[in-house]
């Protein structure tokens, strides 16, 4: 197991980036990164029209991987495409990501545990780094910075705990989730607060401790419901 002063010792944080056209990956999930994110960050407003067209034209790529990207957005529940009628980014709805975090909550609380059992030393390392980063978000700071640091350590979940079927299931939550947070944190809840849990998260995990990166979870999905319940209220 690694110790918190080892980490800080052998690695400083590295901030995630977004993905662009020159890299490795494909221009389908370059499409869906971006796409995911200008939906999440609400730069893409619940119920605006999108045009493959237009989409295509502003990411400077052709429609067919345009195309792939929207269907998994609307897998993921981020857009409704609607025969006849085009593409819309979807509404957000307090009882459905109630319904939703009932899921989520036996699903992170899964990949939290198997993560931590199997991460190999370098996710290790990588958990650690994102807790260290985690840890320096105050209120003021960059919201979509963030994201992307959630993003990522989600992202490292799936690869650790090396279950395919419990990340494609939480890969269905964790945009909608995103997204709403985005949406109402700013009156009912607090952006330090929200990068500390999943920092206490992340550095349980680093840790190899399946019991306290199951009890991490929970507590992180307390914060998240009760947070919801008060957008209600």
């Amino acid at each position: 197991m690694l110790r918190k002063t080892d980490v800080r010792q052998r690695q400083k944080p590295v901030a995630p980036e977004n993905a662009d056209a020159n890299s490795d990956i494909s221009l389908a999930e370059h499409a869906y990164r971006t796409l995911e994110e200008l939906i999440i960050t609400l730069r893409l407003q619940p119920g605006a029209a999108l045009s493959e067209q237009a989409l295509a034209s502003q990411l400077n790529m052709g429609r067919t991987p345009i195309r792939e990207a929207l269907r998994r957005l609307e897998r993921e529940g981020l857009v409704l495409i609607l025969p006849r009628r085009g593409v819309l980014v979807s509404e957000l709805n307090v009882h459905k990501q109630l319904s939703l975090l009932e899921m989520r909550r036996e699903t992170e609380r899964l990949l939290a545990r198997l993560s931590a059992e199997r991460a190999t030393p370098e996710q290790r390392m990588e958990f650690a780094n994102i807790g260290l980063s985690l840890r320096s978000f105050s209120d003021d700071d960059d919201e979509t910075l963030f994201s992307r640091w959630d993003s990522r350590l989600t992202e490292l979940e799936y690869e650790a705990s090396q279950n395919e079927f419990a990340a494609k299931s939480m890969a269905l939550m964790h945009g909608l989730s995103r997204r709403f947070w985005v949406k109402y944190h700013n009156k009912h809840a607090s952006l330090a607060e929200t990068a500390a849990l999943h920092a206490n998260l992340a550095e349980q995990i680093a840790r190899g401790d399946t019991s306290a990166a199951a009890a991490a979870s929970d507590e992180l999905l307390d914060y998240i419901e009760e947070f919801t319940r008060n957008t209600v209220a």
